[in-house]
């Protein structure tokens, strides 16, 4: 899929996290009810508006992260204050997150709503028996370790989780 054609809005700009942006991005994936473990704010993208300075969330419109795993990466902690959805913002950050990543990517999300969405950046939905099993390595965490507690909340308590991998568009 091609977003050459958006843009940010005017007095936006889409940068590397800070650590000045550490607890404004904890703040919002925690508004957002996502996952808060992992949150390291070295791994995360931000967009930053001129126009939400005196807000709280030090600026942020936007916030997303590519966690690293041995061997894989995850599209994670993607939130969007509501005061700025509905402009592009999102989209614009995925394809930013989905161009910077150097390793196959995989997310996981609730329902098939957002399954749908993420279907059009070139996501598609695989199983949990599909994710890749990498050893641990330097000290990193294999991907269906930490996507585990997912299957098993999907298992148990019906929780419509859906695990996607970056195919590309064709």
């Amino acid at each position: 899929m091609n977003h050459s054609n958006l843009s940010l809005p005017s007095g936006c700009v889409l940068r590397k996290a800070t650590s000045a942006d550490k607890w404004s991005i904890r703040l919002l994936v925690f508004w957002a009810k996502l996952d808060p473990t992992q949150l390291n704010w070295q791994q995360f993208w931000v967009i930053e508006c001129d126009a939400y300075r005196g807000q709280s969330l030090r600026n942020l419109a936007a916030c997303g992260q590519l966690r690293n795993f041995s061997g894989a990466q995850e599209l994670g902690s993607l939130v969007v204050v509501s005061a700025w959805r509905g402009r592009g913002l999102a989209t614009l950050l995925i394809q930013h997150l989905i161009n910077t990543a150097t390793q196959p990517l995989y997310l996981e999300c609730l329902g098939e709503r957002l399954a749908q969405f993420y279907s059009r950046f070139g996501f598609v939905p695989i199983s949990f028996e599909d994710l890749p099993q990498f050893p641990k390595i330097s000290g990193k965490s294999s991907l269906k370790g930490k996507f585990r507690f997912s299957q098993l909340a999907k298992k148990l308590l019906k929780v419509p989780v859906v695990f996607m991998e970056y195919r590309g568009n064709s």
